[in-house]
């Protein structure tokens, strides 16, 4: 199989994926799109992925999505001790995020793996043509 063949066949499934763990979700295309981003880190189980990018000394996460019917049984927090470990090898000293201000659980998961509030970005996510909600940048040092 060719390599465009498996990125392809991988963009399939993590946009399948993120269709149903996301409320706005990425297209495929999207996804191909972020496999050929320089820095990228992808860290993939059969339910969850995290991608994240580095650059310098700085890592971000661009998105952490599980299944529905596999929350709450650590597999986030299992990629984002994946990601805290390979950041640091790859040389990075802080990881950022943005987490949408409605999102409970994965701010409160993101509370107990250090990351503290940064910034505010006002009506960031979209929610319906008329409402949209603020995505609360956080932090943490490696």
């Amino acid at each position: 199989m060719s390599e465009i063949a498996r990125a392809g066949g991988r963009a399939a499934r993590l946009a399948t994926l993120h269709a149903a763990a996301a409320d706005t979700p990425w297209t495929e295309a999207e996804f191909a799109d972020l496999l050929s981003t320089p820095g990228l880190l992808l860290l993939e189980d059969t339910h969850a992925f995290l991608a994240a990018r580095t650059a310098a000394d700085e890592a971000e996460i661009l998105m952490l999505a599980t299944h529905p019917s596999v929350r709450r049984r650590g597999l986030a927090r299992a990629l984002l001790g994946r990601f805290h470990a390979e950041a640091r090898a790859l040389g990075a000293a802080r990881a950022f995020l943005e987490v949408a201000a409605d999102n409970l659980p994965a701010a409160a998961l993101y509370e107990t793996e250090g990351y503290r509030p940064i910034g505010r970005r006002r009506a960031y996510y979209r929610r319906t043509p008329r409402a949209s909600v603020d995505a609360v940048c956080l932090a943490r040092d490696l």
